[in-house]
């Protein structure tokens, strides 16, 4: 399928660069023409095709319906699922957690909504499929899934609405569920693209840099560093790399677009994939700058609480994908 990509990074880097086959830098180029032009075109498309999603199925509505609906426990797995259509990174989905905070609906709900929203999205999926393959993919996308749904349960049975800021307790006090029907729009498909192309391209444009930055630190690891470096260190018989991989990822900041064409190189050298995966998460769900946002709504002890919980729910998944591959 992407044979045209690897012919076409060949010939630019082999044949109009002239560079010598087989060299450090021959290597990390190829790498990061064919990477940068295969998951640009696969962000695109599904970029571009949940915005088709997201035009019938919008944010606002979402929110009014979990706030209206008694679901038995299925408003996890549904702000989940709304998590995975979202294009937001761990702190642009803060807006929204406050959003739905303030709309009334339970904490744990919301936290499901904010833990899947930057780990699963069109994004992350698009890049997935481009560096690990379907079966991979679909994987990672049922565990994100599940990893924020069963966070969101277990935060909500302890009971957390008293670690809320002052702000948000007087907010949710005075909230009453809202009454106001939204307004439903029948505009024909084909009125819509030019819109949903709009947003596509704003959304491209936000994410290119992230995607190059990562694709040329995946390239300069792929060239340069040697075989079998990072295995002496996080091999999977090392019982300890998942947790060490995960909490040393919590200081660091960057989106799926930035993260993954890194955990690509990781494995490609040797670290497991439930281990680099756990790297990952912790990247993207787990980072210093969304704690600061959430110092907002959140007491020091909720964040703390908060972040104790996606930690382990993202080890465990690291040991789950190892067992798994």
């Amino acid at each position: 399928m992407f044979d045209w990509i690897q012919k076409l990074a060949d010939w630019l880097v082999l044949d109009v660069l002239k560079l010598e086959a087989g060299k450090h830098l021959t290597e990390a180029l190829n790498f990061f023409i064919y990477d940068s032009v295969k998951i640009l075109l696969l962000v695109l498309v599904i970029i571009f095709f949940m915005g088709i999603v997201n035009s019938y199925f919008p944010v606002e509505k979402v929110r009014n319906y979990l706030s209206r609906k008694k679901l038995y426990g299925f408003e996890y797995l549904v702000a989940s699922l709304f998590g995975t259509v979202t294009p937001f990174c761990s702190c642009s989905s803060v807006p929204l957690f406050i959003g739905f905070v303030k709309g009334g609906i339970p904490l744990g709900v919301t936290f499901s909504f904010l833990i899947t929203s930057p780990l699963v999205n069109e994004v992350a999926i698009g890049l997935f499929i481009g560096l690990f393959g379907l079966k991979t993919t679909v994987i990672y996308v049922v565990s994100g899934v599940l990893l924020g749904t069963i966070s969101g349960i277990i935060l909500q049975k302890l009971k957390l609405e008293k670690y809320l800021s002052p702000w948000v307790q007087q907010v949710l006090a005075n909230s009453q569920k809202e009454t106001e029907q939204f307004e439903i729009e029948h505009t024909p498909f084909k009125d819509r693209i030019p819109a949903i192309w709009k947003e596509t391209k704003t959304i491209l444009k936000g994410i290119v840099p992230y995607v190059l930055v990562g694709i040329a630190i995946g390239g300069l690891m792929h060239g340069y560093i040697p075989e079998g470096f990072f295995e002496k260190y996080m091999a999977k018989d090392n019982w300890f790399a998942v947790p060490i991989a995960t909490i040393v990822a919590v200081p660091m900041y960057s989106n799926a677009s930035g993260i993954l064409p890194v955990a690509q190189v990781l494995v490609s050298k040797g670290i497991p994939l439930g281990t680099a995966i756990a790297f990952m998460m912790g990247v993207v769900g787990l980072s210093l700058p969304e704690a600061m946002l959430l110092k907002k709504v959140m007491t020091l002890k909720l964040i703390a609480i908060f972040f104790s919980v996606v930690t382990l729910c993202i080890i465990i998944s690291g040991y789950l994908f190892n067992i798994i591959f």
